[in-house]
């Protein structure tokens, strides 16, 4: 009969060591295994009456729900063991957010909550811990500053991951020289060798990126010394409300175009200002289309979306494009010429919205995390320093729309507004805060 649990898993579980830290490959089982040991000493307490209350930080939303739904209930029923089941609204005090929390409650007292990590969180409880993908997790260092005095007290925590770069909390806990941790690192060669059925090479061609692989199945540290956004900055910017059209709020939007045909993707990448934020709203991504079909996407996307402005790439095949787009949205489109000093500006001006934590994109996206992150900053034969990408099955299009897009936003120097034409209503959506001039309005630039 077909084990239950592979050797690693199994390993994981038996370990009971007060601090305990582990490196696993995507899709091996880290989340369901760590839970599954939450519920089985929920157990063992609840048959010795006693508690045994347990927090739960993930790195959103969508995956404390996951936490709970798909490992801590699963494992309670399997194990016959009752519980009842809530959610409630936790209102972070430092920002005044409402995060959804979920908690199970099981005999004598024993509970497990589960929610978004952050330092409030972090703060807020003072019980035994686990941080699932902990290397993932917003402002992870300031997380573990709240969180460690917290279970200094006699807790014990547990903390799961696939790498992200260097420049976390996680990556400093796992390489540390001391004895305090145990430490478990299962890579997929590890994992399939101890029976996950999984075809590696069919897994690696289906990837199709060796920086991807290199991280998130065979556990390699990338250096970030040469990105340009490392991928603790890209995460600290990703957000589960990014990325959905319905989500769009009726707000003055930034449009950032990248021509690419044969080799390269043709991405329109939206923004929406909502404050002084600007979040993704959409992206479209096309390879090999034609010329009309790219055109037909950014004309529905100039009627979806009340586009202040537009930024186009200009290099090359982009020149038509740029004409026939400015002719159709006169005073709304700018080409752009990718040369060394126009790149210079709009990666200067992407990285800085990142820093400062100014832009929302879609979480959880493998392939354009991958993308940002493959920005490299070189010095040229010159001096003057140029952008490269190494060349997989794209050339860093989706990073490149981007910038262009938070260029426009730029361009623009503010939001302001004049009533002058009557711009298409986003189907079902409200005015924004910003729209108070019923709706008839065009950038006062134009």
């Amino acid at each position: 009969m077909k084990p239950l649990l592979h050797a690693y898993q199994r390993r994981w579980i038996n370990d009971r060591k007060r601090f305990k830290i582990g490196m696993f490959a995507r899709q091996t089982g880290k989340t369901f295994t760590t839970t599954l040991e939450i519920t089985d000493r929920c157990f063992a307490a609840a048959t010795e009456g006693r508690r045994e209350p347990w927090v739960i930080l993930s790195r959103g939303e969508r995956q404390a729900v996951e936490a709970m739904n798909e490992g801590i209930k699963p494992h309670a029923k399997a194990y016959g063991l009752s519980f009842e089941a809530a959610e409630f609204d936790w209102k972070d005090e430092s920002t005044g957010a409402v995060h959804k929390a979920l908690e199970v409650t099981f005999p004598h007292g024993s509970k497990v909550t589960a929610l978004p990590a952050n330092p409030d969180t972090a703060r807020g409880f003072s019980r035994n811990v686990f941080l699932d993908e902990f290397a993932f997790h917003k402002d992870s260092k300031a997380i573990w500053g709240a969180l460690f005095p917290v279970i200094s007290k006699g807790w014990d925590i547990r903390v799961t991951s696939t790498p992200n770069g260097k420049g976390n909390k996680f990556y400093e806990l796992m390489t540390a020289n001391d004895d305090t941790w145990s430490r478990h690192t299962v890579d997929i060669y590890q994992a399939v060798a101890d029976g996950l059925d999984r075809n590696i090479d069919e897994l690696r061609a289906g990837l199709a990126d060796d920086d991807l692989w290199s991280q998130e199945f065979e556990l390699k540290w990338l250096d970030e010394a040469s990105a340009w956004l490392s991928y603790e900055l890209i995460g600290s910017c990703e957000d589960e409300q990014a990325g959905v059209p319905e989500n769009y709020q009726g707000g003055p939007c930034y449009v950032g175009r990248d021509i690419g045909r044969r080799q390269d993707l043709h991405v329109i990448w939206v923004w929406e200002l909502v404050g002084d934020v600007l979040w993704e709203r959409e992206r479209i991504e096309q390879k090999r289309a034609t010329f009309a079909a790219m055109d037909m996407a950014f004309d529905d996307v100039m009627t979806r979306y009340r586009v202040a402005r537009a930024c186009i790439d200009q290099t090359g095949m982009g020149e038509k494009v740029v004409e026939d787009a400015q002719i159709r949205y006169p005073g709304r489109i700018e080409g752009v010429l990718f040369t060394s000093s126009s790149k210079l500006i709009m990666a200067t001006q992407g990285k800085e919205r990142f820093e400062d934590r100014s832009v929302r994109i879609k979480a959880g996206d493998v392939p354009l995390r991958s993308d940002l992150h493959k920005l490299r900053k070189i010095s040229g034969p010159t001096g003057v320093p140029r952008f490269v990408a190494e060349r997989d099955d794209d050339h860093a299009d989706r990073t490149w729309a981007a910038f262009l897009g938070i260029n426009a936003a730029a361009g623009m120097g503010g939001a302001r507004w004049t009533p002058m034409m009557p711009v298409p209503e986003a189907a079902g959506q409200p005015s924004g805060p910003d729209m108070d001039i019923d709706k008839n309005w065009i950038p006062a630039d134009v």
